[in-house]
């Protein structure tokens, strides 16, 4: 397999807004993503419940990174680690152990996550549209692709799945993933 991609983004109830109005594009990306690459996501509800199951759907294999001690793992998780950890601690764990990170809506928790990110110099994807941090951070980047003037990392914008697949394929080929912390 290929990369080690994180997905980030909302917690919550999958029958509640916003998450219910991401159903379609969260499934549609755990497909397209579970046929190509390791998944690594919080291993709870909302976004990455429905990340997961779409994963699951296609026979892929997604991480569940949990926070304290991992009783709400949702079903579709292929592996559940119990960090013991808070959330934000939690959130470190998935950004070390991955190549990229896409981004979907999301609270303080996903912004802590995109910022933890592209500190460590990963790429990050946002994908548009979505809401929360998501929608909120290319207000503040710099060229429109980096978050500080040292530039350590390219945040990219995708509108759909399919330029979110484009840009890892993009990745993947140009190696322009960093690697090192993890191999």
């Amino acid at each position: 397999m290929g990369l080690k991609i994180g997905v980030i983004g909302y917690s919550g109830k999958l029958e509640d807004e916003p998450v219910k109005l991401l159903k379609n594009i969260c499934l549609e990306l755990g497909r397209k993503l579970g046929e190509k690459y390791i998944v690594f996501t919080g291993g709870r509800d909302g976004v990455m419940e429905l990340v997961s199951k779409g994963v699951r759907e296609v026979g892929g294999t997604c991480i569940g990174i949990l926070p304290w001690e991992g009783t709400d793992a949702n079903e579709y998780n292929s592996v559940v680690i119990n960090t013991g950890l808070d959330f934000q601690m939690r959130s470190f764990i998935i950004v070390k152990s991955v190549d990229a990170v896409i981004s979907i809506g999301g609270e303080i928790g996903t912004a802590v996550e995109m910022l933890a990110t592209y500190a460590n110099r990963r790429p990050l994807i946002l994908l548009r549209n979505t809401g929360g941090w998501t929608d909120k951070l290319p207000n503040v980047l710099i060229d429109g692709k980096y978050l500080d003037n040292r530039r350590m990392a390219i945040v990219y914008q995708a509108f759909n799945v399919e330029q979110v697949m484009n840009i890892l394929d993009e990745l993947e080929k140009t190696n322009e993933v960093n690697n090192t912390d993890h191999e």
